[in-house]
């Protein structure tokens, strides 16, 4: 798996429209700022066939430290959940399929999007302006604050 960072995509823009660099790197990033103000203001942002970014507030809870097992209060905090559009999850069947020559189970494929899911939010952290950092969740994938704490 390659990561694709903000400058290859602009670059790839660039290249694509004929637009100078510095033209299509601004209107991206401030592209990026109006997202991080909209959710920062808990505003809901819908893009047909790509996606639904809403934020989300969680409830504190009881974690466990793996290590020490010693109970650790969590505070409430907000996060921003992702819910993937059609395009994007026709794409990733798409993708899915042609890695995989044999024709998957439904049970193997719902597994496969899970696991691509969590990997992705695991990488994908979206700073709101309020400097609130919120983790970018497919509602795909089961949330992760009712599972046990594994002791690694």
């Amino acid at each position: 798996m390659k990561t694709i960072t903000k400058k290859i995509l602009i670059d790839r823009i660039a290249e694509s429209t004929g637009m100078k660099r510095v033209a299509v790197k601004q209107v991206v990033q401030e592209f990026l700022d109006e997202v991080i103000v909209e959710l920062g203001e808990g505003n809901r942002l819908e893009f047909r066939d790509f996606g639904v970014f809403e934020v989300k507030n969680r409830a504190p809870r009881i974690a466990q430290n793996p290590k020490t097992l010693e109970r650790v209060p969590v505070p409430a905090k907000r996060t921003v959940k992702f819910k993937v559009g059609r395009r994007m999850r026709e794409a990733m069947e798409t993708t899915t399929n042609d890695t995989d020559l044999s024709t998957p189970s439904t049970d193997a494929t719902s597994a496969q999007v899970a696991t691509t899911a969590a990997q992705a939010e695991r990488k994908i952290r979206v700073e709101m302006g309020s400097g609130i950092a919120g983790t970018i969740r497919s509602e795909s994938t089961p949330s992760r604050e009712h599972e046990p704490a594994s002791a690694h």
